[in-house]
């Protein structure tokens, strides 16, 4: 039986954008404890897209594939962030049905390139081909997924140093990278500022990357878990932004009710 699979994460982008001046930035959560069951919550929360972390969290490939299934029920964009533009891993979780991939770390348009030739099939890139195997086209139930590959996955590079500012512009006009995104902690610490993703400096350079990826034409979104943040990378022209994650949510809200029910506690105890 033919299948289809869902829009993208770049088509979502697109969808939203059509909508001129009433449009709004796709608002998204990090996944981090490795829990299809955390996964499903979040994607049932509201949110536009969930971001399953592989490079920050315990997860492995089963892990992932568990909660790619979880989220499949949602009307929520996954998107997987792999631990580096490792282009083996790159085919093993685009094989497991990954369609929107986060690349962390790119710095110059020669590695934004290098991750587009990761997700592209030969003539145009190396991915393995191993689909009659494998989810991502649902055991050879979608039809023409092969040809049609490009169309079925989408690509954002994340840029988190001084030299990615820089070449922000470049990195965003490389042919095949559907966004930018921007990871501040990472760029604060390139930048002599550790743990400071609100020094003037490091959100300057956030802005002076939106100006530059915007300049491309190409969508660019942010890490910003501060409220306050978050609604001013908005307003500087953010089209997504990550405004949280399932552990920071756990960790503050079970000590909020600590502090509430148990003020008198020592820490340690």
């Amino acid at each position: 039986m033919p299948l289809r699979l869902t829009p993208t994460f770049r088509d979502a982008l697109a969808t939203e954008q059509a909508h001129g001046d009433a449009a709004r930035p796709l608002v998204g959560l990090w996944v981090c404890t490795g829990s299809p069951l955390v996964a499903e919550i979040c994607a049932g929360s509201g949110v536009d897209w969930v971001l399953v972390d592989m490079e920050h969290a315990p997860n492995g490939l089963e892990s992932v594939l568990a909660q790619l299934q979880a989220l499949a029920a949602y009307p929520v964009t996954p998107v997987v962030r792999v631990p580096a533009a490792d282009p083996v891993l790159i085919t093993q979780v685009l094989d497991l049905g990954a369609q929107n991939l986060l690349v962390p770390m790119v710095s110059t348009a020669d590695e934004a390139r290098a991750v587009v030739e990761a997700v592209r099939y030969p003539p145009d890139g190396r991915r393995g081909v191993g689909g009659a195997l494998a989810r991502s086209t649902r055991w050879s139930r979608v039809d023409g997924y092969l040809r049609d590959a490009d169309r079925h996955v989408s690509v954002v590079v994340q840029v988190e140093t001084a030299q990615g500012v820089d070449a922000a512009g470049e990195i965003a006009a490389v042919d095949g990278v559907d966004g930018v995104f921007v990871g501040p902690s990472d760029l604060a610490a390139s930048l002599g500022r550790l743990g400071q993703q609100d020094h003037p400096d490091v959100v300057a350079a956030v802005h002076r990357t939106f100006d530059a990826v915007r300049a491309a034409g190409t969508p660019v979104g942010v890490n910003a878990f501060d409220p306050a943040l978050a609604d001013a990378y908005v307003q500087a022209g953010a089209s997504f932004v990550a405004v949280g994650a399932d552990v920071v949510l756990l960790a503050r809200g079970s000590e909020r009710l600590a502090a509430r029910f148990t003020p008198d506690r020592p820490p340690d105890a």
